[in-house]
């Protein structure tokens, strides 16, 4: 039989992901790309966080289906992802994040708000190895990634004041294709740890204007 993951085996070590739990909190536009591109690379353990049901305008922007409506958002994710790979471990709270919850070795914060990304991050930080935070406006994405020590003290500057963002949350103004590359990105700098390679801190990507820039 082919080997499902025989194209990828060089940028994706297998061996890492049998142990490890990806969690992603938020399965909205970037969150519910996220996780199913998690299930398409072969993440054994999955867990989705997200309390909001589906609603029609979330089929447009977010990648889900019409017999999604009604349903929670990490109900149709699971269904989704267990369609790529049954053999996938899929543990679903259909919740806020709350301290209490485990969250394992890689955490997705794909949240709408800073006041709550700061409140997640105060949860998570002590324990999560690899941490990607994946903001997205318009057109306009931002990828924030800790894996050191360096990342954790470049984070925090993130962190604005909820009263200094722009107004509106990120999902007010967006596109499925934004969330998919935004999604894709935020795999690449998992790829990266996974491989023991650096990950850029911060990254900007604007679609609108084709810029580009690292810091």
């Amino acid at each position: 039989m082919t080997d499902r993951f025989s194209r990828q085996k060089d940028l994706i070590p297998a061996e890492r992901l049998l142990s490890l739990t990806a969690t992603v909190i938020g399965v909205g536009a970037i969150g519910r790309q996220v996780a199913l591109q998690l299930a398409a690379i072969g993440v054994r353990k999955l867990r989705l966080i997200d309390f909001d049901i589906i609603e029609l305008t979330n089929i447009t922007t977010q990648g889900y289906r019409q017999a999604d409506l009604g349903l929670t958002k990490v109900a149709a994710t699971e269904k989704a992802a267990l369609e790529i790979d049954p053999a996938i471990e899929v543990t679903v709270i259909s919740d806020r994040f709350r301290p209490r919850h485990a969250i394992g070795g890689a955490v997705f914060c794909c949240v709408d708000s800073i006041s709550t990304r700061s409140a997640i991050w105060r949860a998570v930080n002590p324990t999560s190895q690899f941490w990607c935070d994946g903001r997205m406006l318009g057109e306009a994405m931002r990828i924030l990634t800790v894996t050191d020590d360096n990342g954790r003290e470049h984070y925090p500057t993130t962190l604005f004041d909820q009263s200094e963002a722009q107004s509106g949350s990120c999902t007010a103004r967006s596109t499925i294709y934004t969330a998919s590359v935004a999604a894709g990105l935020m795999l690449h700098q998992f790829s990266r740890w996974l491989r023991s390679a650096v990950s850029e801190k911060d990254l900007t990507l604007n679609l609108l204007a084709v810029e580009l820039a690292v810091a």
